[in-house]
C-alpha cells in the first residue's frame, strides 16, 4: 500500500528529539511509547519516580538502542530548567518537541490554601512549562519543531475543591495560546485537555460511587485510557502542521455535558 501524506518523511516522529517532562508514569508513560514507537527519540525526565523511570528507559532501549535517555530534576528549580534542554541536545544533537506534561494535582479548599499550595500547583502546571518553553524557544526554532502542554477540561468549568489546580492548568491554556503568538512562525505551541483519563492512585475521593458519577456524565460511558491523550499528542507533533494555538479536548464528550 502507498505511504499516505501524513506518512511521508516530512511528518514522521522518525528521529524526532521529544523532551517530555513527568514521563515516567501513567499517561507520560502512554505518550512516550506511542512516540517511541513511531520512531521518536525521548529524553525522559523524572523528579521521584526513578524506578520507573529507569524501568521505562530500559524496556524502550530494547526496542531500538540508545533511543531513550532519562533526565532528574525539580521542576520548582527555575535553575534546572535550561538544563534539561542543554543535555537533550548534548545527548542528542537537537530538540523538535517539548511535552509539558509534569503535573501536581490536588485539592485546596478555600479558607485552608496556604503559599506551600499555591507554590507547588503553579509551579509544575504553569510556571516550569513557560520556563521551560522558553529555554527551549531557540532550539525548537532550528529545527521549526513544537510544544505540546496538557491541560485539563475542568480549566472551562473549575472542579469544586481544586481552585489552585483549577487556575494553574487554565493559566496553562493562556500560555498555550500566547506562546503560539510569540513563536510563530517557527514553533507551534498546542495543548491537549484530557478528561477522565485514569483514575488518581491512591486517593480515597475517587471512590465507586465517584466514578459511576463521572462516568454517567461522560457522553461515552467510559474513561479514557493513556493511549487516547497519546493519540492526540501523536496528532499534534506528527499530522498539524497547520495547527497552533489550540486546545484539543480529549475528555468523552464529559465537558459538553456538566
Amino acid at each position: 500500500m502507498e505511504p499516505s501524506v501524513s506518512d511521508s518523511t516530512e511528518n514522521s516522529l522518525e528521529n524526532k528529539v521529544i523532551l517530555i517532562t513527568g514521563g515516567a508514569k501513567r499517561v507520560g508513560a502512554a505518550i512516550c511509547r506511542m512516540l517511541h514507537a513511531g520512531g521518536a527519540k525521548l529524553m525522559i525526565h523524572y523528579r521521584q519516580s526513578a524506578s520507573e523511570a529507569r524501568a521505562l528507559q530500559a524496556e524502550l532501549n530494547l526496542q531500538r538502542p540508545n533511543s531513550v535517555a532519562i533526565i532528574h530534576g525539580d521542576l520548582l528549580n527555575l535553575a534546572v530548567l535550561p538544563k534539561l534542554v542543554q543535555e537533550t541536545v548534548q545527548h542528542f544533537g537537537r530538540l523538535d518537541v517539548l511535552i509539558n506534561n509534569a503535573s501536581s494535582y490536588y485539592a485546596t479548599e478555600l479558607g485552608d490554601i496556604g503559599d506551600d499550595q499555591w507554590q507547588d500547583l503553579i509551579g509544575s502546571n504553569l510556571k516550569a512549562p513557560l520556563f521551560l518553553s522558553q529555554a527551549a524557544a531557540a532550539e525548537l526554532a532550528k529545527t521549526k519543531g513544537c510544544i505540546v502542554n496538557i491541560t485539563d477540561m475542568h480549566v472551562e468549568r473549575p472542579k469544586k475543591g481544586y481552585v489552585v489546580y483549577s487556575v494553574a492548568k487554565a493559566g496553562l491554556v493562556t500560555l498555550t495560546k500566547s506562546l503560539a503568538h510569540e513563536m510563530a512562525p517557527d514553533v507551534r505551541v498546542n495543548a491537549v485537555a484530557p478528561g477522565p483519563v485514569m483514575w488518581p492512585e491512591d486517593n480515597p475521593q475517587f471512590d465507586e460511587v465517584y466514578r459511576k458519577r463521572v462516568i454517567s456524565q461522560t457522553l461515552l460511558k467510559r474513561i479514557g485510557e493513556g493511549d487516547d491523550v497519546a493519540k492526540a499528542v501523536r496528532f499534534l507533533i506528527q499530522d498539524a502542521p497547520f495547527m497552533t494555538g489550540q486546545v484539543i479536548a480529549v475528555d468523552g464528550g464529559r465537558s459538553l455535558n456538566l
